[in-house]
């Protein structure tokens, strides 16, 4: 499986470390970036991860930052994209399994090292759920799908 990893200077430190795990777990890593705790724009880095796992680049993206959110937030204006910000393995599981989301992030100021690497495997191993849920995110597609449309048809 590959995957996209990205971070900003608030998450360099705890991406550093997770690289050689998940890749002595087998997880071919694409980096984004950033590569060091020079300031750089969380919109900067999680924007090219989010075009690499919509475009099939890479099968799902990690993005680490202060709390999770605002990388998870630029994600999600991605079309093809399902982003969450996770805190446990709760949340990493619930995301892929319930909401087939194909990108979480995590807020390396409010999760330690173990427990982003824990995330992170809980997530990777993680299978999308039939069922119910599976109604639910076309429903999801299909509003992003009408979005696009409207927002194709107001401004190409």
């Amino acid at each position: 499986m590959k995957v996209a990893l990205g971070c900003n200077h608030r998450g360099f430190s705890a991406k550093r470390d997770l690289i050689p795990q998940l890749q002595a777990l087998g997880y071919q890593i694409e980096d984004f970036g950033c590569g060091s705790f020079t300031a750089v724009d969380y919109c900067e880095i999680a924007y090219p991860v989010a075009v690499a796992v919509a475009s099939h680049q890479c099968d799902l993206g990690i993005l680490i930052d202060c709390n999770g959110m605002g990388m998870s937030l630029v994600a999600n204006k991605v079309r093809g994209v399902r982003a969450a910000a996770v805190y446990d393995d709760f949340t990493a599981r619930c995301a892929r399994e319930s909401y087939h989301c194909n990108v979480i992030g995590i807020g390396a100021e409010l999760v330690g090292g173990k427990e982003i690497l824990r995330i992170v495997k809980v997530f990777l191993a993680t299978t999308v759920a039939p069922g119910r849920h599976v109604r639910r995110v076309e429903k999801l597609t299909k509003i992003e799908e009408t979005v696009a449309q409207a927002y194709d048809a107001n401004y190409h």
